[in-house]
């Protein structure tokens, strides 16, 4: 019988895990007050968009997939409806020009309105406004196989931006690449990159459409 008992953490130990605990903390009262804040001022927003979804294509405003968060556990992230409903927008993979996609939800996913009601799993606490981005039980598997490190992602709650979304690693882009980005910033997060990266996504966002604009006025006849 194994009678030893556990070593009581030194004093480096104790202060470095109060230290995670406290920062913990305070990132899930910043999501709090954040998300409620945003989801307050983006909420005509919003109901524009809802009642767009509503009256431009048949089918629910909302769309409710499971995705994988911290500690591998799933829950249903919500969004507006950008797709016709079909069999496939379960976990079929989006690509540029994807039939799927309704006329009023390629405008939505283009200025990522469509992700607005994650605000919701946010103030919840499914989700950060910070951290690695999300991804259906599906991809999980396939991109755990190939990359020993990718469920190292799910340490944290998934957010609503990250690092990878602001270097424009977004959409139809190279997993290697996110999953690099999403490590660095598990390795280096704070309270004051999460600030920086908030401040940066609107940026990106536009600048990524506007390169999209370009390539897609380059390739027309």
């Amino acid at each position: 019988m194994n009678t030893s008992l556990p070593l009581p953490l030194n004093k480096g130990e104790s202060n470095c895990q109060a230290a995670r605990i406290l920062e913990d903390a305070l990132k899930r009262g910043v999501d709090l007050l954040g998300g409620s804040s945003l989801l307050l001022i983006t909420s005509p927003i919003l109901l524009a968009c809802a009642l767009g979804v509503h009256f431009s294509s048949e089918g629910p405003i909302l769309f409710r997939q499971a995705r994988v968060g911290k500690d591998g556990k799933e829950f249903i992230l919500y969004k507006l409806r950008s797709m016709y409903p079909n069999d496939r927008e379960a976990c079929g993979w989006t690509t540029e020009d994807d039939v799927r996609v309704t006329p009023f939800g390629a405008i939505l996913r283009r200025f990522s309105l469509d992700e607005l009601p994650q605000l919701w799993n946010v103030i919840i606490g499914d989700m950060s406004l910070v951290g690695p981005r999300p991804e259906t039980p599906h991809y999980v598997r396939i991109f755990s196989e190939r990359f020993p490190d990718y469920p190292k992602r799910h340490a944290v709650r998934p957010g609503l931006t990250g690092l990878a979304q602001i270097m424009g690693l977004r959409g139809n882009t190279s997993i290697r690449r996110r999953l690099e980005a999403d490590l660095a910033y598990l390795s280096h997060q704070s309270l004051l990159l999460d600030l920086a990266i908030l401040l940066l996504t609107p940026g990106r966002v536009l600048s990524s459409e506007e390169k999209a604009f370009a390539r897609n006025r380059r390739s027309m006849p």
